[in-house]
C-alpha cells in the first residue's frame, strides 16, 4: 500500500474552507448571551441619544443671553421631563443625563456659577455647550452590529442600552471529545509504570469553550481498533463534530483512521506538511466533521488553533483571522529539515519576538509561557537575527 500523500498547510485549508457548514439559530435572553454569536445583524431601533440632554450638572439657559443673571424656574432630574420654557432672563437647574427644557440650547457648568435665593449668576466662562444632541450616536436604523459579532461585555452593555432582553445568537456546536490510548490516566489518579496523565482532553475543552462551543468528553478509549470504531459512532450521535486525540499515526496502535472508515466517515486527508502535528486526519460523516490529531500535546494544541477553530468559528457565523503582528526577532534560529511548515511557540512583547526554549511536540511547558506562534514556511532553513517575522497570537 502507497502511503498517505503529505498535503502543503495551504492545501488542507483549502480543503477545510470549503466544508460546508449548516449554522442555525436559537434566541437568548441577554443576561446569558455573554461570549456567545450573533446570528444575524442588529441596527439600533431608536435614535441614540433619544433626546437632547445634558452632559453636566448645570444650568439650562439660552447661548448669547447675557443676562447678569438668571431665575431659576425649575430643577430636572435625570427620567424627569422638564415643565417650562427658558426664555432670556431664565435658566433651570439640571443634572446629568436629564432631557433638555424647550427653549434651551446650553448648559453651563455647576463650577462656573453661583446660586443664592433662586438666582444664578455665571462667574467664570464656560464656552462648552455640555448638551449631547439626539442621534449623535447612533441613528434609528443605524448598523450597530453584525452577524458573527461575538457578545463581549461592551457589547453586551450596548444591546442593553438598546432595549434588547434578548438576542438572536447562533447556536452552539456540540463537540465529542475522545481520547485515545492505553497509557493514558485521568489527572488526580496515581501513575502506574509507563503510563501519563491526559492533558488532550482538558486543553480541548478550553480551547472548544473559548470559541464558543460546547464540549462533550467521552473519556478514553484503549488502543484497539473495534472499540476505538464503536466509540467514534457513539460520540457522532452524540455531537455535531467530533474530535479524537492520538492513534492517527503508523504505530502498530494507531487504529484511528481505519476506525473511521468502519464508523461510516469518508477520510479527506492524513497527513499535512506541518510540524508539529503531520499526522492530522479529517473526515466528515454526512454533515460532522471529524478529526484525528496526535496525540503529543502541543500537536494537539496547535492543529487545534490553526485548522479545527477556523471551521468551528465558521460554524458561529463568525468570519475568524487571527491577530498577526510584524515583530523583531532578537535570536536567530535555524533546523535541519525545512520539508514542512513549522510552528514555534513564541513570547512577544514590545515590539520583539523570543522563541522559547522547545524541545517538541511533547513540550508543553513552553507552549504555556507562550502568548504566540512563530510561523516558519516549509523550504526555509533559518531565519537571521533581526529579522522581521509575524507572530500569530494565541
Amino acid at each position: 500500500m502507497s502511503p498517505e500523500p503529505m498535503l502543503a498547510i495551504e492545501e488542507a485549508e483549502r480543503i477545510l474552507d470549503a466544508f460546508p457548514v449548516l449554522a442555525s439559530s436559537e434566541t437568548k435572553p441577554l443576561s446569558a448571551a455573554q461570549n456567545r454569536f450573533l446570528a444575524r445583524d442588529i441596527v439600533s431601533p431608536g435614535d441614540v441619544p433619544e433626546f437632547d440632554k445634558s452632559a453636566m450638572d448645570g444650568y439650562a439657559c439660552i447661548s448669547g443671553d447675557d443676562s447678569p443673571s438668571y431665575r431659576v424656574i425649575e430643577t430636572i432630574a435625570a427620567g424627569t421631563p422638564p415643565s417650562q420654557t427658558i426664555t432670556p432672563g431664565l435658566c433651570a437647574r439640571i443634572m446629568t443625563g436629564a432631557m433638555l427644557p424647550r427653549g434651551a440650547d446650553r448648559v453651563v457648568m455647576r463650577e462656573c456659577t453661583e446660586e443664592a435665593d433662586g438666582v444664578m449668576r455665571i462667574i467664570r466662562g464656560d464656552p462648552r455647550h455640555n448638551i449631547r444632541r439626539r442621534g449623535e450616536d447612533l441613528r434609528a436604523g443605524q448598523a450597530v452590529m453584525a452577524r458573527g459579532d461575538r457578545l463581549v461585555a461592551a457589547r453586551i452593555a450596548m444591546l442593553a442600552s438598546l432595549g434588547f432582553a434578548e438576542v438572536p445568537t447562533a447556536r452552539q456546536p456540540r463537540v465529542a471529545i475522545i481520547t485515545t490510548g492505553s497509557e493514558l490516566v485521568p489527572p488526580g489518579a496515581p501513575l502506574g509504570p509507563g503510563q501519563i496523565y491526559d492533558s488532550n482532553s482538558h486543553s480541548l475543552v478550553a480551547q472548544l469553550r473559548d470559541c464558543g462551543c460546547e464540549p462533550i468528553v467521552l473519556g478514553e478509549v484503549a488502543d484497539h481498533a473495534e472499540t476505538t470504531a464503536l466509540a467514534i459512532a457513539s460520540g457522532l450521535k452524540q455531537g455535531d463534530a467530533l474530535i479524537l486525540s492520538g492513534g492517527v499515526s503508523a504505530g502498530d496502535f494507531d487504529y484511528v483512521p481505519e476506525a473511521m472508515k468502519r464508523a461510516g466517515c469518508t477520510l479527506h486527508f492524513q497527513k499535512i506538511a506541518v510540524q508539529p502535528g503531520m499526522p492530522t486526519v479529517f473526515a466528515s460523516r454526512g454533515e460532522q466533521a471529524v478529526f484525528g490529531l496526535p496525540g503529543n500535546p502541543v500537536s494537539t494544541f496547535v492543529i487545534f488553533e490553526v485548522f479545527i477553530k477556523p471551521l468551528l468559528l465558521r460554524w458561529l457565523g463568525h468570519a475568524y483571522r487571527p491577530l498577526v503582528l510584524p515583530a523583531l526577532l532578537e535570536a536567530g534560529y535555524r533546523r535541519r529539515r525545512s520539508e514542512r511548515t513549522l510552528f514555534l511557540p513564541a513570547f512577544y512583547r514590545e515590539g520583539k519576538a523570543e522563541i522559547l526554549a522547545y524541545h517538541g511536540s511533547a513540550h508543553l511547558h513552553a507552549l504555556s509561557r507562550a502568548n504566540a506562534l512563530l510561523r516558519v514556511p516549509a523550504g526555509q532553513e533559518s531565519i537571521p537575527a533581526g529579522s522581521m517575522v509575524n507572530v500569530r497570537f494565541l
